[in-house]
């Protein structure tokens, strides 16, 4: 069994004012994206540093504020209704990564308006960009000691202070791994030679809903929801059935097209 590691989730006090690491592994998260994207752009001439700034500062409040929004109605939505205000408390965790995509995507929308820019091009542009910040965002749960594992005996599991003393699978860094790292390396090299419109996003829906889905399993419930279906299935797994049949539509499409 491996230790975890304490690390405290104040990066840095500057008297009242605390930075904390999960928002740092966001900023961390947009600073890879953009510098990604800057190399990205520079291989098409339909793209400007303007342009790409501003798609940055919608996509940035997409997943600011979808990703807390989903987590609250798709979570928590009993503390939700109690604490509404607790939206605003990005720092204290609690990010939906399905929420954050459907607030990205209707950034992307609203950015594709004013642009005159087509939105499965967008989703295109943004799709490789994005298991960068799933990785960050889960080494971010990892400092916190949140989302932790279920119970198990292989020999790196730990002992998650916030949990018990159950030794637990480190599901966080198991989907940095195949969610982040893994998926950002199939998207990058898919997405280097040009693909019908919508395939790189269908193909980041389909495989992210596979992985997630299946990653599931070594990650415990949430407690104030447990197994939603069945006895044994999440509602993060829930929330991936439809990435994975809107994946496999729109690749079909794609290349049908």
């Amino acid at each position: 069994m491996l230790s975890y590691p304490h690390i405290d989730p104040i990066a840095l006090s500057l008297g009242p004012i605390k930075i904390h690491w999960y928002g740092l592994m966001y900023l961390l998260a947009f600073l890879s994206a953009w510098l990604l994207a800057k190399r990205r752009i520079h291989q098409s001439s339909t793209w400007t540093l303007e342009q790409l700034s501003d798609l940055f500062f919608y996509v940035a409040l997409g997943v600011l504020l979808g990703g807390r929004i989903g987590y609250m109605l798709f979570y928590d939505f009993s503390n939700f209704l109690i604490k509404p205000w607790a939206v605003l408390q990005i720092w204290q965790g609690g990010m939906s990564f399905h929420g954050g995509l459907l607030g990205v995507v209707f950034a992307l929308y609203l950015y594709g308006r004013k642009t005159q820019k087509k939105l499965l091009e967008l989703t295109d542009f943004c799709a490789p960009l994005v298991p960068i910040g799933l990785a960050t965002g889960r080494i971010g749960n990892f400092i916190n000691g949140e989302l932790w594992g279920r119970i198990t005996h292989v020999p790196w599991a730990m002992i998650f202070p916030h949990a018990d003393l159950h030794p637990r699978h480190p599901s966080q860094l198991y989907e940095c791994f195949f969610e982040g790292i893994i998926l950002f390396i199939i998207l990058w090299i898919y997405s280097k030679k040009p693909k019908p419109t919508g395939a790189v996003s269908g193909l980041f829906s389909l495989l992210y809903g596979i992985v997630r889905f299946g990653l599931e399993f070594f990650r415990q419930p949430d407690p104030q929801l447990g197994f939603i279906a069945w006895g044994w299935l999440t509602m993060g797994q829930l929330l991936c059935l439809p990435l994975i049949i809107f994946g496999m539509i729109l690749l079909h499409a794609a290349y049908k097209k």
